[in-house]
């Protein structure tokens, strides 16, 4: 027998020596005596889940947290069923059977009893992992985008160790399995070595948050559009031509994103870049700017906007508007509207927009003779 075997074998037999002096009572009789174990061990689980569900139960109802609440509630089943279990076990065990029959008992109870609390643990992780992702300021690696992860991650381990445990229990050597799996395990990160690069940096990525959903996002290179999705293996944008670009995680991890949501509010700043000619009044020009930038729908007054004299150009004065819209998204539209109210009061102003032009001067006109010999 192994550890296991062993410990579950102690068990059985201890409490039916527990209960030895009782047996006494009723004779000889191992079937009898077999019986009574079966009753005290219904009693035990009858009375250990009343106990919980009243009296523990109550107390943790008096606690803030609700937590304590939901894992109590989950621990009187198996409590329950383990002591019936147990029960049963040493009840059989008990009788006077041949070594092969108490070995299978022990198997079969060790084997259920790891299937109980192979469920508990999973229901006990599922609502550990989901508290911990609800929690308020959550800065941790467990969050509500990383979830599903979690969840099916602690699953998996969970059945992986109960399956062990159960070979255990039925004496099955793990040792070759173990190393089969070693090298399979080995065969897969190799083949699914650019799965396996997404995956971890989609992980990266939601516990970071670069970008959440509904960001508008500029790539390195130049795709810009809405973040629609983030899956543990890509990440979606749909662009402003509808069309939608999936980018594999591994390549969102170690590329230079803009986000243009970020910071401190999702206002974006837009700049109208304008020239006039030389001679026009700065200061009338200022005036135009900020009388468009105020009158017009749909451009922020917090922040307020500005205006400013960028350069001295070698045909005109460049001017900058900056102004600030809602969101990103209304970056086309707003531009479109801005430049056309700019022209058209520039033309009631009569401010002159310079364009590129040559002037060709001649510095002198050759005389009649000049062209009669030069022909």
């Amino acid at each position: 027998m192994d550890d296991e075997t062993e410990i579950t074998a102690s068990l059985l037999y201890g409490l039916g020596n527990w209960l030895k002096p009782y047996m006494a009572l009723i004779g000889e009789n191992l079937y009898l005596q077999s019986f009574l174990i079966l009753l005290v061990s219904l009693s035990i689980a009858k009375l250990s889940s009343y106990i919980i569900m009243t009296v523990v139960l109550r107390l943790a109802r008096n606690t803030k947290t609700n937590l304590d609440n939901q894992i109590v509630g989950i621990l009187h089943a198996p409590i329950f069923y383990t002591v019936i279990l147990l029960g049963t076990g040493a009840a059989i065990y008990w009788l006077d059977l041949p070594p092969r029959v108490h070995d299978i008992t022990v198997s079969i109870v060790g084997t259920v009893g790891i299937f109980i609390w192979g469920l508990f643990f999973i229901r006990l992780f599922r609502i550990l992992i989901i508290s911990l992702a609800y929690r308020k300021n959550n800065a941790s690696l467990i969050r509500v985008e990383t979830l599903p992860l979690f969840l099916n991650i602690s699953v998996v381990v969970i059945c992986a160790l109960g399956i062990y445990m159960i070979f255990q229990a039925w004496n099955i050597d793990m040792t070759a399995w173990l190393a089969s799996a070693g090298i399979v395990g080995i065969a897969i990160g190799f083949a699914a070595k650019d799965t396996l690069a997404n995956l971890f940096s989609g992980v990266f990525i939601m516990v970071d948050a670069p970008y959440k959903i509904g960001d508008f996002i500029v790539l390195d290179s130049g795709e810009r559009g809405e973040v629609t999705h983030i899956g543990i293996r890509s990440t979606r944008i749909l662009t402003r031509d509808d069309i939608e670009v999936t980018i594999p995680n591994s390549i969102m991890g170690n590329t230079k994103i803009i986000n243009e949501s970020g910071g401190p509010h999702k206002k974006y700043r837009i700049r109208i870049k304008v020239s006039v000619a030389y001679g026009t009044e700065v200061d009338q020009v200022r005036k135009v700017l900020m009388d468009v930038a105020m009158n017009q729908a749909g451009i922020c007054q917090s922040p307020e906007p500005r205006v400013r004299f960028r350069e001295l150009g070698d045909s005109g004065l460049h001017f900058e508007l900056l102004c600030w819209i809602d969101e990103p998204v209304l970056r086309g539209r707003a531009l479109d509207a801005m430049n056309e109210q700019v022209y058209k009061q520039f033309l009631i102003e009569g401010i002159e927009i310079p364009y590129n032009k040559q002037d060709i001067y001649i510095k002198d006109f050759p005389d009649s003779n000049q062209l009669k010999s030069g022909s």
